[in-house]
């Protein structure tokens, strides 16, 4: 499967950087950098000996222009995510997963505890992107959306039925339930008040 990764931010301002008919300094700043992230991991597929018709850094300039030329490949996905990147921060290292149909075996046992699939491990990590891509073509580069504002949702959820699935499945669900509860509490810290700054922040999962 591959290396999986939780960041957070306002999704909002890495789209506008999307939308933008006239960017500002900042934005323009930002965009220098993510143009430099995109060239290394050209580099780094490059090195992998992985050759693409479209380059991640001319993928990235399609989604500036809103004229994708491709209907599947990794490019356009990989490009997504240093724009996304470039405006999330907090990342917390979810590690190596080797099955990618692991967490449906997991989501499986807890929705039959009664976890609503909303609220599923595989359902938010495999969501998709928030903007519509082209088919990366394999099983990753993937990534999910999830609302911060619901991480205290899916830790109340999952904790309420940790003791009606088996150790193993509970092993996999109590990782991420750490993960979630810190950026639940964060949320709740700095964003659920009024006026906060996060109040809009959305959990970003990216694996590749």
């Amino acid at each position: 499967m591959g290396h999986l990764v939780m960041s957070t931010g306002d999704m909002r301002n890495a789209m506008r950087l999307l939308t933008a008919v006239e960017r500002t300094p900042e934005q323009e700043r930002r965009l220098g950098r993510i143009r430099e992230e995109c060239a290394r991991e050209d580099g780094r597929l490059r090195s992998q000996g992985v050759e693409l018709d479209v380059s991640v850094a001319a993928a990235l300039e399609e989604l500036l222009d809103g004229e994708v030329s491709g209907q599947v490949g990794p490019q356009w996905t990989y490009a997504l995510h240093e724009l996304i990147a470039a405006h999330f921060s907090d990342t917390h290292d979810l590690g190596y997963w080797a099955r990618q149909s692991w967490f449906a075996t997991v989501d499986e046992a807890f929705s039959a505890a009664g976890v609503p699939s909303h609220l599923g491990i595989s359902e938010i990590f495999m969501s998709g992107p928030p903007v519509r891509l082209p088919h990366p073509g394999g099983s990753t580069p993937w990534m999910g959306t999830f609302p911060t504002a619901d991480a205290a949702a899916f830790v109340a959820a999952h904790e309420a039925v940790l003791d009606l699935v088996e150790p193993e499945v509970r092993e996999t669900a109590e990782y991420f339930i750490k993960a979630m509860r810190f950026e639940a509490e964060e949320w709740e810290a700095a964003g659920a008040a009024e006026g906060g700054d996060r109040v809009h922040d959305t959990l970003f999962f990216w694996c590749s």
